[in-house]
């Protein structure tokens, strides 16, 4: 194994995998090297998923966040071709640029096994939609999406695999304990005392690595920005509630202003006939969903996320932090997941066993623990979430009924971020930092344009 490359990448999520991918078509020359701290895409098991076991087995670690492939493998691959969300990377290039990155790795998708169908269109239906939304103060952000399924999703991502792994050196189980300059540019220590040298280093930490990275910026003095802290929960309502808006948007992203607070509350990751799941992030259990494409698979309910943004000052720079520990409460309280009754939480009681037993809606996530939420999640976001939910039944009758179930917690958190040029180079030179664990992005789509706008920087560095 050569201990020594042009071009290292510490994580393998889609924004490492797209940056080596750029770089190992264009400059077959170069030594590039990625290190994941996870196991490789075949050795990648959630024993949830295979139906083993019904409530998280702590894995020692964690194939839903980590391994070849990042947090989003396991994901129903929703790719968004739009700057109005899912990243900041249009804080450092242009809309424009950021769409024409974006297009150019849906084309590498559709070659690995993507649909080249969009969703979402642009129909008489869909703009009632949004004026129905206006009339409530709710704000439709419109794109185009694709959705891969769940199933698809991982089969895109061998064929990712398997294209790299004769064109790059792919190492999984690789714990990255500290960087250092050297005189060839950078020096990678890992765990194991295996040491590898770089000319150019991409951080592309993945949301499993965020607290990793931001501690690694703190003890080598890069400047760091705080960036938002998304805390929620995830709803869960009979598909048909949703059925007219999923049908012409297939998820619909929407943002509204509390009159509480006028804190920004959006929905996310919407999952028509979807499945709610868990993630393990460093040990805490947090809630998430996801989809299949194939409608044998398909549940009788949708869910999606509710998320309060907060975004603090000084002296807090632990954003990461803030959403674990809130997190932590539930699990400590349910032992992972806590599930309420909308109904139970507006009368001040926490939903038990036999409560849940008699509701209408029948939860997708056996797992999870009857139990209270106000007791769990800060009563600013909890206000928030409760006054969204009456709004959106206002544009689909329905969502605030009593046995609508709420999940908790849903967080997304996002790692304190660096100093960036414009293209995306910290504070040290030929050192970039990529992808929702670096802070820049928050999605798929985003992320993979960021490791293709930091590949193609290097390779004009090259000469190329």
């Amino acid at each position: 194994m050569k201990n020594n490359y042009d071009v290292l990448i510490i994580g393998a999520g889609i924004s490492g995998i797209c940056a080596a991918y750029e770089l190992s078509i264009k400059r077959k020359d170069l030594k590039i090297g990625i290190l994941e701290q996870g196991n490789g895409i075949y050795e990648r098991s959630c024993p949830i998923i295979s139906k083993k076991v019904t409530k998280c087995a702590h894995c020692q670690e964690c194939s839903i966040m980590k391994g070849f492939g990042g947090a989003g493998s396991f994901s129903d691959g929703k790719f968004n071709i739009t700057t109005e969300f899912g990243g900041w990377l249009n804080s450092y290039v242009s809309d424009e640029e950021v769409m024409n990155l974006i297009h150019y790795v849906d084309g590498i998708n559709i070659e690995f096994g993507a649909p080249q169908e969009t969703l979402y269109k642009n129909s008489e239906k869909t703009q009632a939609i949004e004026r129905e939304a206006l009339k409530h103060d709710l704000h439709l952000l419109n794109a185009d999406v694709k959705h891969f399924g769940t199933e698809r999703n991982l089969e895109i991502l061998k064929n990712y695999y398997q294209f790299l792994s004769s064109r790059v050196d792919i190492q999984c189980n690789c714990k990255v304990e500290d960087i250092e300059i050297s005189e060839e540019g950078y020096l990678v220590v890992l765990e194991n005392g295996i040491n590898y040298t770089t000319t150019y280093l991409i951080m592309a930490p993945g949301r499993s690595g965020a607290e990793w990275f931001g501690n690694l910026c703190k003890k080598h003095g890069f400047a760091l920005t705080n960036n938002q802290v998304d805390i929620g929960v995830r709803v869960e309502v009979p598909a048909i509630i949703l059925e007219e808006i999923t049908s012409n948007l297939y998820e619909a992203k929407l943002k509204y202003r509390t009159k509480c607070y006028g804190d920004i509350v959006r929905t996310f990751c919407m999952n028509p006939y979807g499945y709610v799941v868990t993630e393990n992030i460093d040990g805490i259990i947090t809630v998430n969903g996801h989809s299949y494409g194939d409608q044998k698979l398909r549940s009788k309910n949708t869910n999606f996320a509710l998320l309060v943004s907060g975004t603090f000052t000084e002296p807090f720079n632990d954003p990461y932090q803030y959403g674990k520990r809130i997190a932590s409460c539930s699990n400590l309280l349910g032992d992972g997941v806590i599930i309420q009754r909308f109904g139970d939480l507006i009368s001040g009681r926490r939903t038990t066993a036999s409560r849940l037993e008699k509701s209408f809606v029948h939860p997708t996530l056996a797992a999870a623990e009857p139990g209270d939420l106000s007791l769990v999640i800060p009563k600013r976001q909890l206000d928030s979430i409760i006054e969204m939910l009456y709004v959106l039944d206002e544009l689909a009758p329905g969502i605030a009924n009593e046995d609508t179930l709420l999940y908790g917690v849903e967080v997304k958190v996002y790692s304190s971020k660096p100093m960036h040029s414009k293209c995306l180079e910290m504070a040290s030179k030929n050192l970039f930092a990529i992808g929702d664990g670096a802070g820049v992005t928050r999605g798929i789509s985003q992320a993979a344009a960021s490791g293709i706008l930091v590949a193609r920087e290097i390779l004009k560095r090259e000469g190329e």
